[in-house]
């Protein structure tokens, strides 16, 4: 099929192992980039598999043990956010789409029109689902898809989930659900937090057929694209294999982010706002141990493009621990930077915390 520049493309990719599932969605960021692939919204399934992401330390967030025991697939992501357990019978899709398609400036504006979509997409299906900032889509104050994503030069690439079916036990068992976590929404266990179109409408849940089609349809109408019904080329595939050799399917890319730092006696900071939690590491150096030897930044929150948080680590090795609220500052002032919703101040914040044990403070600059 000949493709047009007001065309979105529509791939089924079925189930595929998660790391390779993971490289096919970069394969299909950098020829788009090149554009050598037009606009593409991609489904795709994962056999049992949990995934942890960009910034998160794996085993902070993964149950290893049980995965490992249980055959469950350890992935990780290229977008932020935190971890999540997938299976077949949960529908991922991703978009990557042209910045001047959508017409739109900021990261925290694609997400609402893009989970206002999804929302109409899925209450199309005969439920009502509506877009909960700062990434999620609901039902009856129930978590029913989670989203997330981030721009590289002109390309937006943003994914989705819609849990159709699931086993809650399972991704409990998978995952380290922080108390925390549950305490903000005042419940008692990560099951009561999601619902699935299966709990929703029982024997009348659709098939995967008409969900994709809710969904395509929605996006195609918010966007003023047209359908256009494609697959996976042989570039992208080329390409998803290289990658996934010599990166994403690694053990090394997956555990890159692993052992918490505060364990080998780093000081420990961790910030908590409505745009994600931002835990930093400090490692200390000098004869008055008033200097970064090296930094290290995790959590969920969403920064575009991912790469920037190891930048703004390189950054503040070597600064003054009385410079680094105006080290971090001066950082996002000349960087080019978008962020979902966590904002400067939250990273000065969680720099605070991790210094609060050598009784120091963050520079006289903050606000």
């Amino acid at each position: 099929m000949i493709q047009t520049a007001n065309d979105l493309r529509v791939i089924d990719s079925g189930v595929i192992e998660g790391r390779r599932n993971i490289a096919i969605g970069q394969a299909i960021i950098e020829l788009h980039q090149e554009g050598a692939v037009p606009d593409t919204l991609r489904f795709l399934r994962f056999p049992p598999t949990a995934l942890v992401g960009r910034h998160q330390a794996l085993g902070q967030e993964i149950n290893l043990d049980y995965c490992r025991e249980n055959g469950i697939g350890v992935v990780r992501r290229i977008t932020g956010g935190g971890a999540i357990f997938l299976d077949p019978g949960q529908l991922g899709w991703e978009l990557a789409i042209k910045r001047s398609t959508l017409g739109i400036g900021s990261l925290a504006e694609v997400a609402r029109e893009i989970c206002e979509a999804a929302a109409n997409g899925i209450s199309s299906l005969g439920v009502k689902a509506s877009y909960r900032p700062r990434n999620d889509i609901e039902v009856e104050g129930r978590k029913i898809s989670g989203t997330g994503g981030f721009f590289d030069g002109d390309t937006l690439f943003f994914q989705g989930t819609v849990l159709v079916d699931m086993n809650p036990q399972l991704m409990v068992a998978a995952l380290h659900v922080p108390k925390a976590k549950l305490a903000k929404r005042s419940l008692d266990s990560a099951e009561q937090r999601v619902i699935t179109l299966r709990e929703l409408l029982g024997e009348e849940t659709p098939g995967l057929d008409r969900i994709q089609a809710a969904l395509a349809s929605a996006f195609s109408q918010r966007f003023g694209l047209e359908i256009a019904p494609g697959e996976l080329g042989e570039d992208e595939l080329t390409l998803a294999d290289q990658m996934y050799r010599e990166e994403i399917g690694t053990e090394e890319f997956v555990s890159e982010i692993d052992e918490p730092p505060a364990a080998r006696g780093d000081l420990a900071g961790l910030h908590t706002s409505p745009g994600g939690t931002i835990t930093t590491y400090l490692r200390l150096e000098g004869p008055a141990q008033n200097h970064v030897r090296a930094a290290l930044i995790t959590g969920d929150f969403f920064v575009t493009p991912p790469r920037v948080i190891y930048d703004l680590e390189s950054s503040l090795r070597g600064v003054y621990l009385d410079e680094l609220g105006a080290a971090v500052r001066n950082f996002f002032d000349t960087a080019p930077i978008d962020m979902l919703s966590v904002a400067p101040q939250d990273f000065i914040a969680s720099i605070e915390n991790a210094l609060s044990a050598v009784d120091c403070e963050v520079g006289p600059d903050q606000p």
